[in-house]
């Protein structure tokens, strides 16, 4: 007889996290190099986190200049915030990249 590979009825592998909340959680975004991008990703990161300091917002554009890199750190408070958090970022018409 071989192993079941199959996880116990009941648990779910996608739902456990190696997270732990709460904490802060840096994402990072790229869109392209336009006027209120950076604005534009806070807007979104407060939403989710109200506590949001944009102060901690780190900018890098690329190196044609084309495009810029924000990375966002927000205290994540579940699976479930984060996960909307992605959702609402990645359908930013803005976006390009969520990582």
């Amino acid at each position: 007889m071989s192993a079941s590979t199959t996880p116990p009825t009941g648990t779910d592998p996608r739902k456990d996290s190696l997270i732990e909340y709460p904490s802060v959680f840096p994402i990072k975004v790229m869109g392209a190099m336009a006027d209120g991008f950076a604005e534009a990703m806070c807007q979104v990161a407060r939403q989710f986190d109200p506590g949001f300091d944009p102060r901690t917002v780190e900018l890098r554009p690329s190196k044609g200049g084309n495009y810029l890199g924000v990375t966002l750190s927000i205290t994540a408070t579940s699976r479930e915030q984060l996960d909307s958090l992605y959702r609402a970022l990645t359908s930013h018409p803005m976006v390009k990249i969520v990582l």
